[in-house]
């Protein structure tokens, strides 16, 4: 039975999730580049390895499924039989069917074998069975992704037969690498005389490099960073304290601990980093599996895998990303037939990319396909009585864009498995507006569409301006402040009923924080804080702007949960409780 609190257990299920997510991607590489030969040793290596541990813990359903794939490409390595689209759908069938079998691994469910028509399929020899349709396997949830797959395939071979127990399907013995994996009959050169289980032994095998990389419980690292939030508490409530001291041996105290809270947090958050490649690697099986149900040819591009973010962030992006590429596949890209008549290639491009911006990271989802219009956004929103007429005809361009983040809202006329119901994109703003994060949107007809998501490196500190007002301290993402003005009530206008501010000959709408907290007004001028939301810009006009700090994020209480507003709360220097704001919320407001 299997355990995965067992140790053994545990770190198979692991590194088998990795290598089954790495295969996906695998796969989709080796369908373009049939001839690269990596590649191919790489496919191999992946089920072969996920085949032996399985053996060895008696998982007789992944074992099968895996020699069901493993056979053919094996085949393939020895130039016995072709790469052919019946092989490649099989085996992306078959890997659906062991990320679902690993996934009930680790709910604890048994595991459902795969069908036997798909691994007959599999295993009978090319021309005598007809290729799997892409659509004939359940598609599993999504697994972590990462690590490397170091083993070798000789290093697999005899443990096998030891210890997977299936004498009806032993492995066959690994011939040496082909060159090509669809080679020319050639004269064979007078060192392949040799028995393929030597054919590896004329050149030493490099050692592989010492592992750098530790597995890290993480409920301790959750606590590790909780004790970095209190140090850094601490560290400001020192700093406020200076004020009232003069001594030297103070300074120097709090001088030490401002470097050594400096540096402990910037190690501690390196441990919860990980590469956004994670999440990618997911994709280009992904993409393949919906070009292939909407009956399009589409070219996914990864850039900026290697760039790191928050381990709760990489887990969290999963969703919005597979709904905006998903997206730009079913709405963006046009049909082969309709790119090729207006003059671009019959495969379309979807460019998946992730890059750092300072405390930011920016991840973007862009296709070079139909590009959204304005005026059919405006109109659907009328037609589906998501707006008034009024409503939709006063619509900036841009404010169109966010349409497609209503509930409701689609612009397909009939429902289908990929999209129609309105509830995607509402599901990515949501997500993203979670994690303290925004979506901004830029399309141009005829040439594309391109979703941009800012998100702060890490969740458990934020660098926030703090701000006064009615004798109240609040915290604002520093990500959404652009500038500070002072605030002159003279300079307001009115238009449609509401107060605006003319800066620099364009309106920008105000919202009073003291009015909005149902306070009477401030006699001081107080600031405008010009800050960008998913709508646009807001002025905030508070009565003090008290600095930049970072803050460590508190949850609300259960009892003020969901306050409109209000996203969480912190500690200033002083001792003070300051509430986090949302400003795409007081963006509604205004």
């Amino acid at each position: 039975m299997f355990q995965p609190d067992d140790d053994i257990a545990a770190d198979f299920l692991v590194e088998a999730q990795e290598i089954a997510e790495r295969l996906g991607e695998q796969l989709v590489a080796l369908e373009q580049a049939p001839t690269d030969a990596e590649l191919l040793n790489a496919v191999f290596r992946g089920f072969h390895t996920i085949k032996g541990g399985a053996g060895f813990l008696n998982l007789a359903p992944l074992v099968d499924v895996c020699h069901a794939v493993e056979e053919p490409f094996n085949d393939v390595r020895s130039g016995k039989r072709p790469l052919d689209a019946g092989l490649f759908d099989g085996a992306q069938a078959a890997l659906d069917h062991v990320c679902a079998m690993l996934d009930a691994l680790g709910r604890g469910q048994p595991l459902v074998p795969a069908p036997a028509e798909l691994l007959a399929r599999l295993l009978a020899p090319p021309g005598q069975a007809a290729p799997l349709p892409a659509a004939s396997a359940p598609v599993p949830p999504p697994a972590a992704a990462g690590g490397g797959d170091e083993i070798t395939d000789d290093e697999f071979e005899a443990l096998l037969d030891q210890l997977q127990g299936r004498a009806a399907a032993p492995a066959a013995p690994t011939p040496a690498p082909a060159p090509r994996p669809n080679p020319a009959p050639a004269a064979a050169p007078s060192t392949s005389s040799t028995s393929s289980t030597s054919s590896t032994s004329s050149a030493p095998t490099p050692a592989p490099p010492a592992e750098t990389t530790i597995r890290i419980d993480t409920k301790r690292l959750d606590a590790i960073v909780n004790l970095v939030g209190e140090l850094v508490l601490a560290r400001n409530r020192l700093k406020t304290l200076r004020g009232s001291r003069r001594e030297d041996e103070l300074d120097r105290a709090i001088a030490a601990l401002d470097v050594t809270t400096t540096r402990l947090q910037s190690a501690v958050m390196k441990t919860r980093m990980q590469p956004v490649g994670r999440v990618f690697a997911r994709f280009p099986k992904l993409a393949r599996d919906v070009a292939r149900a909407v009956q399009k040819e589409v070219e996914l591009e990864v850039q900026g895998a290697e760039t790191e973010l928050d381990r709760t962030l990489v887990e969290a992006l999963a969703d919005p990303l597979v709904h905006l590429v998903r997206n730009a596949i079913d709405h963006g890209i046009e049909a082969p037939e309709r790119r090729e008549k207006i003059g671009k290639p019959r495969a379309g491009r979807v460019v998946l990319a992730a890059h750092q911006e300072g405390d930011h990271i920016a991840i973007e989802v862009r296709d070079d396909g139909a590009g959204m219009d304005p005026e059919v956004l405006r109109a659907k929103a009328r037609d589906k009585g998501l707006l008034d007429p009024e409503a939709a005809a006063r619509l900036s361009i841009e404010e169109c864009y966010q349409l497609v983040f209503l509930p409701g809202f689609s612009t397909k006329a009939a429902v289908t498995d990929i999209s129609g119901r309105g509830v995607g994109m509402d599901v990515v703003q949501s997500r993203i507006r979670e994690l303290n994060g925004r979506v901004t949107i830029q399309s141009r007809l005829g040439e594309g569409t391109r979703f941009l998501i800012r998100l702060p490196l890490t969740l458990a500190i934020l660098p926030a301006l703090l701000v006064h007002a009615a004798e109240r301290v609040f915290a604002l993402p520093l990500a959404s402040v652009q500038e500070v003005l002072p605030f002159r009530p003279d300079a307001l206008r009115w238009v449609d009923g509401r107060e605006i501010l003319d800066l620099r000959d364009a309106p920008l709408p105000l919202l009073f924080l003291r009015r909005w907290l149902g306070e009477p007004p401030a006699d001081a001028h107080g600031h405008v804080v010009l800050v960008q939301t998913g709508e646009g810009r807001l002025g905030l006009i508070v009565d003090q702007v008290r600095g930049r700090e970072e803050v460590v994020i508190k949850p609300l209480p259960r009892a003020v949960r969901g306050l409109p507003g209000h996203v969480g709360a912190t500690l200033t220097g002083d001792g003070k409780l300051a509430m986090i704001l949302d400003v795409d919320a007081l963006s509604r407001a205004a």
